[in-house]
C-alpha cells in the first residue's frame, strides 16, 4: 500500500512540475521552440481522462456482465458462441478506426470515443463473467433450489458471489485497457491525456507526445497496481 501511495504521489509531482520543466525538456529537444506542454493543465487533462475511461469501463462492465449472466441461462447457452464472437470482433477493431466511423453520427468530442472504449472493454468482462458463473459447483446449485430459492436468488445471492473473483480479474482488464486507450480519443477532439500526443503528432513536436504517451502508461500501471492492491485485500477479507 505504501509502495503504491508513493507512486501515486510521485505521478502527481510530476504533473504539477510538468509546466516547469522547460530548461530540460530543451536539453533533451534543442529544436523545439516550444518543448513543454504548457496550452492545457494537465490536471484537467488528467480528470477528463478519468472521467471518460472510467465512464466507458462502468457502461462496458454493465454490457459484459449482463451478457455473461444471459450467455450462461438456459436459452442463452445456444447464443454463448455468437455473443463471444461479436464481442471478440468488438474488441478486435482498432479503437481508432471504431471513433472515425462514429464521427458522423456522435459528431467530435467524448461520445465516439466512449463508444469505442465500452466495444474494447466490454470482452473481458463478458469472458470472466461466463467463466466465473460456469465454474460454479452443481452441488452448490442443487442445494440452493433444495432450500426453495429461486433463479434470482441463486444468481445474487450464490452464483455472482462464488464468481465474483473471477469476475473482478476481467473488470481489473476492462479498466485497464480502457485507461491506456482513452488517449487515442484525442483524435476526435476528445480532451484527455492523449491530447498532447495529437496535438504533437499534428506539430511535429516529440516533446509534447513523449509528455502525454509518459502519463498515459504511468496512469494506466497505477490503476493495474491499485487494482490489483484491492482484489488481494478483497480476497482475504
Amino acid at each position: 500500500m505504501m509502495a503504491l501511495l508513493a507512486q501515486v504521489a510521485a505521478f502527481l509531482a510530476a504533473l504539477w512540475a510538468a509546466p516547469h520543466l522547460g530548461a530540460l525538456w530543451h536539453a533533451l529537444f534543442p529544436a523545439l521552440a516550444r518543448p513543454t506542454w504548457d496550452s492545457q493543465s494537465w490536471f484537467t487533462l488528467l480528470g477528463e481522462h478519468l472521467l471518460l475511461s472510467l465512464g466507458a469501463a462502468l457502461i462496458a462492465a454493465a454490457i459484459g456482465l449482463g451478457a455473461g449472466i444471459f450467455a450462461t441461462r438456459g436459452a442463452g447457452r445456444a447464443l454463448r458462441p455468437l455473443l463471444d464472437a461479436v464481442f471478440a470482433l468488438a474488441q478486435a477493431i482498432p479503437p481508432v478506426a471504431v471513433i472515425a466511423l462514429a464521427l458522423p453520427l456522435l459528431g467530435f468530442g467524448a461520445a465516439p470515443t466512449l463508444l469505442a472504449l465500452v466495444l474494447y472493454a466490454a470482452l473481458p468482462v463478458m469472458r470472466s463473467a461466463v467463466a466465473g458463473l460456469d465454474a460454479v459447483p452443481p452441488a452448490v446449485l442443487d442445494a440452493a433450489r433444495g432450500t426453495g430459492m429461486g433463479r434470482a436468488g441463486i444468481l445474487a445471492r450464490v452464483e455472482l458471489p462464488l464468481a465474483l473473483p473471477v469476475i473482478q480479474a476481467g473488470l481489473r482488464v476492462a479498466v485497464v485497457l480502457s485507461i491506456a486507450t482513452t488517449a487515442v480519443g484525442a483524435v476526435a477532439g476528445a480532451s484527455c491525456l492523449g491530447t498532447p500526443i495529437v496535438v504533437g503528432l499534428a506539430n511535429g513536436n516529440t516533446a509534447w507526445v513523449l509528455q502525454g504517451a509518459l502519463f498515459t502508461a504511468w496512469l494506466a500501471l497505477i490503476a493495474d497496481r491499485a487494482l490489483r492492491l484491492g482484489l488481494r485485500h478483497g480476497a482475504r477479507g
